[in-house]
């Protein structure tokens, strides 16, 4: 979006939900609004096109600076695909016991073996990689942590025979630590006592193994991590792949399985049913028209419902509707600062804030919603101070921060501190 280009008549940006676009270093620039920018100076023409819309393009659209570009409903029903959601049905997975073992219904394992038949591939997006990636307690289901760094246990694969999925023994090898990789041989619940362990969500990895034992002789191709396809060849396959991993096949996938859908909007994130959708309709648009979409998530859940219905329109306006209840951003300017209590006390000092300023904070900021600091070393406790004021006073917000860096700069402070303006990812 910086690229000195003469003469622009049209910037377009895809998907921009997409975290990647937003710059992880000082200023922190968002494409998305770097390319609003320079179409309003240059007048060149932006679209913002993708299968789902983020809240901050729903904005953008309300305040009546763009507008839609949307297919009617006519053209949506002759070139999407059929998406439902079952639900956890426990009578479904009872009564077939390979179902169960792969932890879909049976309706949706039965669509996947009819388009195996008839030799479509099929796609299978699981929300994590690895074997077993997270590990809690058997009996009191507190999650299962490392004795030596307090990280958290996977179960990684191992060589030879494996139980089923329905199997409590799937879990009798050791576990590993993810952090330091110790293995936890002699592991004991620091809650309840117990010895006993279960998976919390089942990597793409296992989930291949055990789509090999409910369709044999049906090859399994695997996209995720550091072995991405980009495409596969037609033909009666089953492909799974991690979230954003997943490959096109040239005519479309005859059936596309989103398993374990709680894993996405259950995210402790502002942009969790967001980015859930997000993921989801870019997968549903893999597959063929009238095609199959199944999501493993509760019917009742908007976000399922809007995928169910596609459409992204009405879940921006009411991601925005809410976020408006709640006040953060599109609808307010926010501003994140972190670092440790003395620094954001130096800073607040040195700012002349807008009096219609709200503070939020400072709060201990958790290890898993740190990140590297520009200057400095870490500290070892890190705050977040949120500070908030209407879109009106965002710019005399701004200002205020940016000269009060200013100050700590002639001071010489050279304290780890962060200050962004309506971060990405506010936790």
């Amino acid at each position: 979006m910086f690229a000195p280009a003469v003469d622009l008549g049209l910037i377009a940006l895809w998907d921009d939900g997409d975290d990647t676009y937003a710059e992880p270093r000082a200023p922190y620039p968002h494409a998305r609004e770097v390319a609003m920018l320079r179409a309003h100076e240059t007048g060149a023409a932006f679209v913002a096109a993708g299968f789902a819309r983020t809240a901050e393009i729903q904005a953008v659209v309300d305040s009546g600076w763009a507008h839609d570009l949307v297919a009617d409903r006519a053209m949506l029903r002759k070139a999407a695909p059929r998406i439902s959601a079952p639900g956890d049905s426990e009578i479904a997975l009872e009564r077939d016991p390979v179902a169960r073992a792969v932890r879909v219904p049976g309706v949706a394992f039965a669509a996947a073996r009819a388009a195996l038949k008839e030799g479509a591939p099929v796609l299978v997006q699981v929300p994590r990689r690895g074997y077993i990636p997270a590990l809690a307690c058997g009996k009191c289901r507190t999650p299962a942590r490392c004795r030596h760094c307090n990280g958290p246990l996977a179960l990684p694969e191992a060589r030879g025979p494996r139980g089923s999925a329905a199997d409590p023994g799937a879990t009798a090898r050791s576990p590993a630590c993810r952090w330091c990789g110790i293995t936890e041989a002699a592991f004991r619940c620091t809650t309840c006592g117990s010895r006993a362990l279960r998976a919390v969500v089942i990597g793409a990895t296992r989930t291949a193994e055990e789509l090999g034992r409910a369709f044999p002789g049906v090859p399994i191709r695997g996209s995720g991590g550091g072995a991405v396809l980009d495409t596969v060849e037609p033909g009666p396959q089953v492909v799974v792949a991690t979230v954003g991993a997943e490959p096109v096949v040239p005519g479309g996938y005859g059936v596309a399985l989103l398993l374990d859908g709680w894993a996405l909007l259950g995210r402790a994130d502002l942009r969790a049913a967001e980015d859930a959708l997000r993921r989801w309709m870019a997968a549903a648009a893999l597959v063929r028209a009238h095609g199959q979409v199944i999501v493993m998530a509760e019917p009742s859940i908007p976000t399922v419902q809007a995928l169910v219905r596609w459409d992204p329109v009405g879940a921006a306006r009411a991601e925005v509707a809410a976020r408006a209840e709640v006040g953060f951003p599109p609808a307010v300017r926010l501003a994140a600062i972190d670092g440790t209590a003395d620094t954001i006390a130096e800073l607040l000092s040195a700012a002349d804030l807008p009096a219609t300023v709200d503070r939020l904070g400072p709060v201990p900021l958790p290890d898993s919603a740190r990140k590297p600091f520009s200057s400095g070393d870490a500290p070892a406790e890190v705050e977040r101070l949120l500070l908030r004021v209407d879109r009106r006073s965002g710019a005399a917000l701004a200002r205020a921060l940016r000269a009060a860096q200013a100050v700590r700069s002639t001071h010489r402070s050279d304290a780890p501190l962060r200050v962004q303006i309506d971060p990405a990812d506010i936790g």
